[in-house]
């Protein structure tokens, strides 16, 4: 995930469309390739691909007061430490708080109040998660060369990591599922939670519940810039960690891009994204569904169906209309689809995996006659669901695999969250004498010819000893 870790907040650009061609001819005549109802324009529009297409978006930084803003906060928390986060929590979260800490009192209530049906789901899901994880853990290792040379690799967990778990309708008790379990996987010891207060001072039910089935049990009600500021210096109460995971507004945003180098951050975030791959054999309600299963999630959310067939885009075009009558969220999900939300009818299916790939999206769905028969062909998506039995869904709450993926086309380059996100590996170089009396000579040599003579003469000063 490195290669985006710095970058700032996904802001989309006024009235463009998620995918955007760079040829101008790439949007066919209205007449023949653009599909409208009798009433007029459809939610999703029905486009043939010619040219190219990306699933990148305008990536905003903040605008130079909000910059300014964050600095003051992280500089304010790390002279005054708690003071300054309950004023914090107290101007934006509304709430004057005597303790920071949510104590296992508070934890034990919002366990018990949870239902106990949701209590075994939430076990299964985590038991689904951890095993999946398991699967991913490095174990150190040594070999011993001919001339007696040992060298390894340790892997070594991080002492200590942070969670930011966002307040209001984004506070997902999933998201603290799919966090802390790799980093216990890992064998990280300390792992602390915060997240931004309810105004009577309360931590969301579904979020300490989970955290309570984790073992978790150092969570603070602090959230904004404030608590990232916390987390990377410290303050009284909360001592300071290695990395912080989790996604938040511009300001969190800001904040981790601030402190990273102090401390490693885990990424920037940007909304969700879901491609759906399918051919004629595919059923168009499912495929409506899972469109807005994403799209539902924001405003600048985006939701696209990439497929050789016209009469399969024009009934998923349909049925996402008939769907969006009844959904809570539809004015969300509309506005997701109008404005980043597609469907991209290719002349062969073959056709269709090379604009997947360079699409490169955070989800992709694979629904065709034979799905996993293309898994070989595909090679750039966060995470694959093959068949119709594998909506988006599934992933983000229950199969294990983890649903903290790369967005905004950058799965061409990097990797959902995992157990390496949890550790860090040291090399392990046990030279031994017959090695060094073979080999000195060549590595003094290299030394010299990048102008380093004091490298140069760290070997030959053993060479000349000859013990």
């Amino acid at each position: 995930m490195g290669g985006f870790r710095r970058m700032g907040w996904w802001r989309f650009g006024n009235g463009g469309a998620a995918l955007t061609t760079p040829l101008e001819n790439s949007r066919l005549p209205m007449d023949e390739n653009r599909w409208t109802s009798q009433k007029g324009e459809r939610t999703m529009k029905i486009e043939r691909i010619r040219g190219g297409v990306s699933l990148r978006r305008t990536i905003e930084s903040g605008t130079e007061e909000q910059r300014r803003a964050v600095l003051d906060i992280i500089a304010n928390v790390r002279a005054r430490g708690d003071a300054a986060l309950k004023e914090y929590t107290e101007r934006f979260d509304g709430v004057r708080l005597d303790s920071l800490k949510v104590t296992e009192e508070e934890m034990k209530r919002a366990h018990a109040v949870m239902s106990a049906e949701m209590l075994e789901i939430i076990r299964q899901a985590a038991a689904n998660i951890r095993d999946y994880h398991e699967r991913q853990k490095r174990e150190s290792w040594l070999m011993t060369k001919e001339d007696g040379t040992i060298l390894g690799q340790k892997v070594t967990p991080l002492d200590a990591v942070g969670l930011y778990v966002p307040g209001g309708t984004a506070a997902y008790p999933s998201s603290v599922l799919m966090n802390v379990i790799p980093a216990q996987v890992a064998g990280v010891k300390r792992i602390v939670i915060t997240s931004p207060p309810n105004k009577d001072g309360t931590l969301p039910v579904g979020v300490l519940a989970a955290a309570y089935e984790l073992g978790v049990t150092e969570i603070y009600k602090v959230g904004g810039a404030q608590a990232i500021a916390a987390l990377a210096y410290g303050t009284e109460t909360i001592r300071p960690v290695d990395k912080i995971f989790g996604p938040g507004n511009i300001y969190v945003a800001l904040a981790k891009r601030e402190v990273f180098g102090h401390v490693a951050i885990d990424m920037i975030a940007g909304p969700s994204e879901i491609v759906v791959l399918a051919d004629e054999t595919a059923r168009p309600d499912e495929i409506a569904a899972d469109l807005l299963s994403q799209a539902e999630h924001d405003v600048r959310a985006s939701a696209i169906l990439v497929t050789p067939s016209m009469k399969l885009a024009m009934a998923v075009a349909s049925e996402v209309e008939r769907q969006l009558e009844t959904l809570p969220r539809r004015d969300i999900a509309q506005a997701a689809l109008e404005n980043y939300g597609a469907i991209y009818v290719t002349e062969t299916l073959e056709e269709a995996v090379d604009v997947v790939n360079e699409l490169a999206p955070e989800h992709l769905e694979v629904m065709t006659a034979e799905p996993l028969a293309l898994l070989g062909r595909l090679r750039h998506a966060g995470a694959m669901f093959f068949g119709r039995f594998s909506s988006e869904p599934v992933g983000d709450y229950f199969a294990g695999p983890n649903h903290v993926l790369p967005t905004n086309g950058t799965a061409r380059f990097s990797s959902g969250l995992g157990v390496d996100e949890f550790v860090k590996k040291s090399s392990v170089i046990v030279y031994s004498e017959a090695a060094l009396k073979q080999h000195g000579e060549k590595i003094a040599a290299f030394a010299r010819l990048e102008g380093l003579e004091a490298h140069a003469r760290a070997i030959e000063v053993r060479l000349e000893k000859g013990e």
